[in-house]
């Protein structure tokens, strides 16, 4: 598989649930299951997060695109990240390639985790990093979805 065609690891405002889910992804994916970016650490952004090289583990999911639609869905996630190209100076995220680690779809019996893959991961550009490492805010677990009120329960 070529860089031009992998699946991509998303971990913030991408995730089912999320806002950006449905705007970008609905239509647009072949499938969608749970993740897992080791080396990572998850901070809290201005309404979405960043992932910087680290220490830990980020939770997210990866995503693999409908063939049809895998251009436009490039295309569409690097400008929802502001991503201009390698290294360039007004990036707010880097695309870059990192090994990610399919994890079991929640009530799957069978296998655990899978074989790492490569994916495409959108990593906070160097001066958001050097930013996050000095005052930022880690989101616990590297688990953005963490940060949601649980469910309220109903009572009989």
């Amino acid at each position: 598989m070529t860089d031009a065609r992998l699946p991509f690891f998303v971990y913030g405002t991408l995730l089912p649930g999320e806002p950006n889910h449905d705007r970008f992804l609905r239509g647009r994916t072949h499938e969608e299951r749970p993740a897992a970016l080791p080396g990572a650490l998850l901070y809290e952004g201005p309404g979405y997060p960043y992932a910087i090289e680290g220490h830990g583990t980020v939770r997210g999911a990866l995503v693999t695109a409908e063939p049809g639609a895998y251009a436009e869905l490039l295309g569409l996630l690097d400008d929802l990240e502001q991503y201009l190209g390698p290294e360039h100076p007004r990036n707010l995220y880097e695309r870059v390639t990192r090994r990610v680690v399919p994890m079991p779809r929640p009530g799957a019996s069978g296998s655990g985790r899978g074989e790492p893959v490569r994916a495409w991961v959108y990593l906070a550009a160097t001066a958001v990093t050097r930013s996050l490492r000095t005052g930022g805010t880690p989101v616990p677990d590297g688990d953005w979805l963490s940060r949601r009120p649980p469910p309220a329960r109903r009572t009989p």
